[in-house]
């Protein structure tokens, strides 16, 4: 059984994120693969370093015949036997041949992509369900949710580089800086909690507009942009609440994150979180775009350690039941020996 891979993401994003924790967290299993992905450096450079076979194409517009035709001459000289695309322009590009064709579908894709394809793994429930409703038999969509990897050896971000109190409140977002992730949202409710400082981690379209509100809001003494960072583990640990205000999000992979790094999460309602966390129990749910709502919230985990630490204790065994990666690249395995005995 041979495993091929299929990328065509940004040079940073949640998903691209993931397509490399995952393939990591495969070979690392033994499962015989190769990736073909867009030649951004640092992500080849991290795969290689893994022991990933690691090659490149340009994943173009409609006029790039070239990649079709060189994932098909890829395919036919690994034998592959699962071709695994991440999201539509991969789908696009991949060919059919004597592999079976699935895909990984992490948010509400439009189906045209998939016209043709073997397989479909939603990675929530709710995406299972867009399949299904989109005509697709059920033997043929499956359900994998993403994991979290915690850098066992990581240390706390050393919180004077960044120019914040040790003894402050400290919430951390994590996130493209583009509207959907609620960001303003969350600057709009900063003002209403106290003393508390703010990191965000990550980057975007939207930083100057952010860095404009921050400042016209007078919290921009309190708000850091980090910009794009692949230290997660250590900045979870250097903070005391993680914040999800997205007003989309299909997912919510950095729900499990918080989890799996044993911090108190406060989260909006959009679809993919609202989906799964379970509100005061290992979560505190709150309406999108409601800046009142997410002040009051962090306010409640940051003034009660009884309830940040009931927060944590459950969302670990969240983890631990459903989300930790030995129990996901163990139904990646399954699903990859359920196709090789269809095939």
């Amino acid at each position: 059984m041979h495993l091929t891979q299929v990328m065509a993401g940004a040079a940073h994003g949640g998903a691209e994120t993931f397509f490399t924790t995952l393939a990591v967290a495969l070979q690392k299993d033994g499962v015989d693969q190769s990736l073909v992905i867009r030649p951004h450096a640092e992500r080849v450079a991290a795969l290689r370093a893994a022991g990933c076979r690691v090659d490149t194409a340009p994943f173009g517009g409609r006029p790039d015949l070239w990649t079709p035709w060189m994932l098909r001459r890829y395919m036919h000289v690994h034998r592959t036997t699962v071709a695994l695309a991440w999201m539509n322009r991969a789908a696009a590009k991949l060919p059919g041949g004597a592999w079976i064709r699935a895909a990984r579908l992490g948010g509400y894709y439009d189906l045209k992509y998939y016209r043709g394809f073997d397989h479909l793994i939603a990675i929530i429930p709710g995406i299972r369900r867009h399949i299904l409703d989109g005509g697709w038999p059920e033997r043929r969509v499956h359900y994998i949710p993403n994991f979290c990897v915690v850098d066992e050896g990581a240390a706390p971000v050393d919180r004077a580089h960044h120019d914040t109190p040790a003894d402050a409140p400290l919430l951390l977002a994590l996130g493209r800086l583009h509207p959907v992730k609620g960001l303003d949202v969350l600057l709009h409710a900063l003002a209403a909690v106290p003393g508390a400082y703010l990191w965000i981690a990550g980057e975007g379209p939207e930083r100057g507009a952010l860095e404009a509100l921050a400042d016209s809001l007078g919290v921009a003494g309190r708000v850091r942009f980090l910009g794009w960072r692949d230290d997660r583990t250590a900045l979870m640990r250097a903070a005391d609440v993680v914040v999800f205000p997205s007003r989309y999000e299909p997912n919510g992979t950095v729900t499990v994150e918080a989890w799996a790094h044993d911090r108190p999460l406060v989260v909006a309602d959009a679809a993919g979180p609202a989906e799964m966390v379970r509100d005061g129990d290992d979560a505190l749910l709150v309406p999108k775009d409601d800046a009142g709502a997410l002040a009051a919230a962090l306010r409640r985990v940051l003034d009660s350690p009884d309830l940040a630490a009931h927060l944590v204790g459950r969302g670990a065994e969240r983890v631990a039941a459903e989300f930790s990666p030995a129990r996901v690249v163990a139904a990646y395995r399954a699903f990859l020996d359920q196709m090789e005995r269809e095939r």
